[in-house]
């Protein structure tokens, strides 16, 4: 499982026009529209005695956000744009949604932490995963290409709690469900 911002269908429909005429251009493993999410905290392992914890724990750190304005924008690859193993989108935040959204993925971690359940315990660079690729490779290009798109704006104002069902997704890839949307304010 993961907790994640989950971008509204409009703004994954647009990343996702912008990606599909590129698409064919490299041999990397796209991820689909399906699969667009910002994560939050990686829950590797979610205990179904844990599960209502959870969702309760995850409800409160939601409830201390408020809604802020979001945009899918730029790019970037892990590691680096040299030997790269992943090609991402980036956001477009201004400061107060840069702080929202950091206190936000702290929140989400600790809520998982008393509930038990063991964070990933990689450092938070907010990012949506566009493609995978088999072994690494120097994606300048895509990188440069992923610059210029800016999508549209849209205000977050809510977490989504998503069990990840690997290999019953379209080929072979991950399905993921929204189990639970917890909105932002009191």
């Amino acid at each position: 499982m993961f907790a994640a911002v989950v971008p509204p269908d409009h703004v994954v429909e647009d990343l996702d026009e912008f990606l599909e005429v590129r698409r064919d251009a490299a041999p990397f493993r796209w991820a689909g529209a399906e699969q667009l999410h910002l994560t939050l905290a990686f829950l590797a392992s979610v205990p179904d005695r844990a599960l209502d914890d959870l969702v309760e724990r995850l409800g409160r750190a939601a409830a201390r956000r408020t809604p802020f304005a979001a945009r899918v924008a730029g790019g970037g690859a892990f590691p680096n744009a040299a030997r790269a193993r992943v090609l991402w989108a980036g956001l477009d935040l201004d400061e107060a949604s840069g702080t929202e959204l950091d206190r936000l993925a702290t929140g989400a971690r600790a809520a998982a932490a008393k509930a038990g359940i063991e964070v990933d315990g990689q450092r938070f660079r907010p990012h949506l995963t566009v493609a995978r690729l088999g072994r690494p490779a120097e994606v300048s290009n895509w990188v440069r290409l992923l610059d210029a798109y800016a999508g549209p704006p849209w205000t977050v104002d809510r977490l989504a709690l998503v069990a990840s069902y690997l290999g019953e997704g379209p080929r072979g890839r991950p399905r993921y469900e929204v189990v639970e949307e917890l909105p932002f304010g009191p």
